[in-house]
């Protein structure tokens, strides 16, 4: 009788057991990259990246609720394809690059759609205000990568819409339209040691360019009177 008591109890905690804790992913800064787009004074859709994003995710795909995202994005990396509209882009009248080099995305909760669709809602710190931002997240792959060191990497897609003026980058309304629409293609390498790094930043993997600090801006100095 004893062992059949047992032997359910095993039975009925054997799926507890069997579901694992989330893993641990490191966001890849060489494939994680935003673009954005922004109307150019009625003529065209302004178009640019920002490249070296790092942070940590904690995912299970069985459980998208349980997971989190934390994510710094290095505005000073930011490209549009002109050095003068980059500068022009970073200067204090809009995006104010020397003061806040960086973005930072926090998720707060995730809405799931289905196996690979879900709803990332999160507090984004941008030009020193912060607001909620809600991500529409793709999970394209969670497979072992093809090539050495062959880790466990996740592949996303996330759209996104947010107004400027509303995190305060309100110059040049006349030329520039206040929507900005992200597009985000990121890689997550699993990694149990991955910190946030805005408390440990972690080594960049070689061939990953540095990113520029705030006391050693790559960009020129701001101009307050350059025309996007």
């Amino acid at each position: 009788m004893i062992q059949r008591l047992t032997l359910a109890l095993l039975l009925c905690t054997a799926p507890l057991a069997a579901r694992a804790a989330p893993d641990t992913y490191r966001l890849d800064p060489v494939h994680t990259r935003v673009l954005f787009a922004v109307e150019h004074a009625g003529f065209s859709q302004a178009l640019g990246t920002v490249s070296g994003s790092e942070g940590v995710l904690v995912f299970d795909p069985q459980d998208w609720r349980s997971a989190t995202l934390t994510v710094s994005v290095p505005i000073q990396r930011l490209d549009l394809g002109d050095a003068k509209w980059n500068t022009a882009t970073l200067a204090r009248n809009l995006l104010d690059g020397e003061r806040f080099p960086e973005a930072r995305f926090v998720s707060t909760r995730v809405e799931p759609i289905d196996e690979t669709h879900a709803n990332v809602i999160g507090q984004l710190t941008l030009h020193g205000v912060t607001r909620d931002v809600t991500l529409a997240v793709t999970l394209n792959a969670l497979k072992r990568h093809p090539l050495p060191p062959f880790r466990r990497t996740a592949g996303f897609s996330a759209t996104a819409t947010l107004s400027r003026s509303a995190f305060g980058v309100d110059g040049w309304p006349s030329m520039i339209g206040d929507a900005v629409q992200l597009r985000i293609e990121a890689e997550a390498v699993r990694d149990r040691n991955a910190a946030d790094p805005a408390q440990e930043p972690p080594v960049a993997p070689a061939g990953t360019p540095a990113s520029p600090s705030p006391s050693n801006p790559a960009s020129p100095p701001p101009v307050e009177e350059t025309t996007p």
